[in-house]
């Protein structure tokens, strides 16, 4: 079902009245990642040489356009995850709805307690197929509306999903991330992909892929990456992950593990930097630490 068509009339001429956005939320206000906290970094971090010790901030080394850092703190997230799926539902998607709704359920017998589960379908506009639930009944019944039609229009989905969906539950849930289901593509989107790249890093979202063979078969695109570029760029620029779709089901555990069992919050005040531009991370750990987290921080000034 397109989301509007459980809204009652007035609800839809409230919205359309107040310039509504591609999916209706509560309307709350955009936050920012940096308060009186400084800037928070969520940061994906775990040892790889057997030792047990926790990891701390005096075993990392931050560094800001080539500026080091003071940390401030670096402490283990244990909070729950909300985590959005977002799966290409366009007409010319190299995989069947089938798999598709196979790659989702995964999910469902992976997170963790407290965990939720978010499903939005796009072609030419988003589409809620289950709002956050940790059920897997309810949402193997709600995967029933998926089908195929129209173009992929990625870039605004994601966009909506971070303005629409993650960005109310902020600052009180900080443990966020964008799946994306598809091979990357993208076809008529207002959302340049700079732009949905920048709000990723700016509300600290990290993205993972479930990646499918690119139906184009790596053409290059005039006003856009090529498919296999966004995939790599949508997930390596904020933390996150590339799997392939034939690998669902270990690309849902690692996710939901990483998630509960490997999330850090970083915060530091930034000092001796540009406010104008984008702020390249770069934080060094010690040996036998391994990292990943998003590529920059977003200008002081808007």
């Amino acid at each position: 079902m397109r989301f509007f068509a459980s809204k009652t009339l007035l609800t839809i001429c409230v919205t359309v009245l107040t310039a509504p956005p591609i999916l209706a939320q509560s309307g709350h206000s955009a936050r920012k990642t940096e308060n009186v906290e400084g800037s928070i970094i969520s940061v994906t971090a775990r040892r790889g040489d057997g030792k047990t010790e926790p990891i701390r901030a005096e075993n990392l080394y931050l560094y800001e356009n080539a500026i080091e850092q003071k940390i401030k703190n670096f402490s283990f997230d244990p909070s729950p995850a909300r985590i959005v799926l977002l799966i290409d539902n366009s007409q010319t998607v190299p995989v069947e709805i089938e798999e598709m709704k196979s790659a989702v359920m995964e999910f469902a017998y992976e997170i963790y307690d407290g965990d939720q589960l978010f499903v939005i379908a796009y072609d030419t506009a988003p589409e809620i197929i289950q709002e956050w639930t940790d059920e897997a009944a309810s949402l193997e019944k709600s995967l029933e509306t998926l089908r195929k039609q129209g173009n992929p229009h990625l870039f605004d989905a994601v966009n909506a999903a971070v303005k629409e969906v993650l960005v109310p539950l902020m600052p009180g849930t900080r443990k966020t991330a964008i799946v994306v289901i598809g091979d990357g593509l993208d076809r008529g989107s207002k959302t340049p992909f700079d732009s949905m790249i920048a709000q990723l890093q700016n509300y600290n979202i990290a993205v993972y892929a479930l990646s499918v063979k690119d139906r184009t078969g790596g053409a290059y695109r005039r006003y856009s990456p090529k498919a296999g570029e966004v995939i790599q760029g949508i997930t390596e620029e904020t933390g996150g992950l590339a799997f392939t779709l034939s690998d669902a089901k270990t690309a849902a555990k690692t996710i939901c593990d990483e998630l509960r069992l490997n999330r850090y919050l970083l915060s530091y005040f930034p000092t001796n930097t540009s406010s104008y531009d984008a702020r390249r991370l770069f934080i060094v750990p010690d040996e036998g630490i391994l990292l990943r987290y998003k590529s920059h921080q977003p200008p002081n000034i808007k």
